[in-house]
């Protein structure tokens, strides 16, 4: 039995949220400002490392703005204008769109310093957070099943504590172990990636673009393969520049290769002058898995609800996490305030039920779409058809890129917009 060494008070709230990456963060800055208390858990201390390629589309830079985070270049955001292309011999340099909708800038920023941005303003809103503090199982009602809060290690001595809460959110991404405990295991019928990135000193450090590797060789062997993935260089301004890659586990060669050695043999095969040589790498090549396309369903069930990486948010067509993860965040927070509002626990229950409806009428369609994508790209083949033939037609690669990143206008757009706005409505919204 858990001896508690603080007042209970300080151990219960409205909400609990395990995880403070970008979607525990804004479902706790959503529901604090919305006046709930919320206990915000992240197991780690600020700052602290995540792999990323730390690129942010229009989509996450949204969110940011409605989060109040100041993203002046003064804050030490650097801004980019879209995305440059490159494959099958040629190289194209794409605007982000112009929309009603979302901001026609991206942003670029470290995650170590991202992700506690983010959990200091949630703190500020008046979410209640711990660092270090390790959440292990979680405390269910024998009754109802109902996750009802969580036990966790605190601090450096790893005092055991409980946290007690009517509503969880588990925001502890891919590996999220609440989501486990509580029975909800990975779909193995959708999509999985890789990316492995690192950082060098370069002089591209200072780059207008995201630049994205659309044909991805391996040329250690006798002879040159084509890979089932995209490379990509972001510069961060500050010196330095993130160069990954990302891969599907779609592909027969996902589990055969060792992804970092690919990177290193990538790398090596760029301009010198560029400055992509282990000599100038400032830190080791790190790895981390994204889970694609809903890969962890329901969404919400007995209290507990996924949002992030946790339920598996990140965009099949482009390996975009962070704006899902804030966005899910978002959506998370106004369903729970809308329940807190409600007078019997029947008619709670009845407005969290509406969550899962919700991503699915948000993302459902897109990412059957995106999943269909998948398998195609999945050929080496194929990529390299549509990317030898794509790139010269630029019409072509405006629309490929709204739809890539999921940027339209949801009404009154242009042509692109309502043919993809309407590809997602009538696909499947599994």
């Amino acid at each position: 039995m858990t001896v508690e060494t603080e007042p209970l008070s300080e151990n219960t709230a409205d909400v609990i949220v395990v995880g403070a990456g970008p979607a525990g963060s804004t479902t706790a800055y959503h529901l604090a400002k919305a006046g709930l208390d919320v206990l915000l858990l992240e197991k780690t201390a600020f700052p602290r490392e995540k792999v990323c390629g730390d690129g942010l589309t229009p989509r996450a830079v949204k969110q940011l703005v409605a989060m109040g985070i100041d993203i002046s270049e003064e804050a030490g955001w650097l801004r980019n204008k879209g995305l440059r292309i490159i494959g099958g011999g040629s190289r194209l340099q794409l605007d982000w769109p112009d929309l009603a909708s979302f901001p026609d800038y991206g942003l670029v920023r470290k995650r170590d310093d991202f992700d506690e941005q983010l959990a200091r303003q949630a703190q500020k809103a008046g979410a209640r957070l711990y660092e270090r503090c390790n959440v292990g199982a979680p405390i269910v009602d024998d009754r109802t099943g109902r996750i009802t809060g969580v036990h966790a290690k605190l601090g450096e001595d790893k005092r055991e504590v409980t946290f007690h809460a009517p509503l969880v959110v588990a925001a502890d991404g891919n590996s999220t172990r609440l989501s486990l405990a509580m029975g909800l295991h990975r779909r193995e019928d959708r999509p999985m990636g890789v990316a492995v990135r690192t950082y060098f000193t370069s002089p591209r450090h200072d780059d207008d673009y995201l630049e994205s590797w659309l044909e991805l060789w391996d040329r250690r062997g006798a002879q040159d393969r084509l890979l089932p993935g995209y490379g990509w260089i972001f510069g961060m301004g500050d010196g330095t520049s993130n160069v990954g890659l990302g891969v599907l586990n779609t592909s027969d060669s996902f589990k055969e290769l060792d992804w970092r050695e690919v990177l290193k043999a990538w790398c090596a095969s760029m301009p010198e002058d560029w400055g992509y040589t282990p000599d100038n790498m400032t830190g080791p090549i790190r790895g981390a898995a994204l889970p694609m396309a809903f890969n962890r369903q329901p969404h919400y069930t007995k209290g507990l609800l996924l949002v992030g990486d946790a339920g598996g948010l990140v965009n099949p067509f482009n390996g975009e996490g962070i704006a899902y993860a804030m966005e899910s965040g978002q959506i998370a927070a106004d369903v729970i305030v809308q329940a807190h509002a409600r007078a019997t626990p029947a008619q709670r229950e009845t407005a969290l039920q509406r969550y899962p409806r919700v991503l699915k009428d948000t993302y459902g369609g897109y990412y059957t779409l995106g999943r269909a994508f998948v398998k195609l790209i999945g050929n080496p083949k194929v990529m390299q058809i549509a990317t030898q033939r794509g790139l010269t037609h630029p019409l072509l690669m405006k629309f490929t890129l709204k739809m890539l990143a999921n940027l339209t206008d949801p009404t009154g757009g242009d042509a692109m917009d309502r043919i993809i706005n309407g590809l997602s409505k009538v696909a499947p919204k599994a």
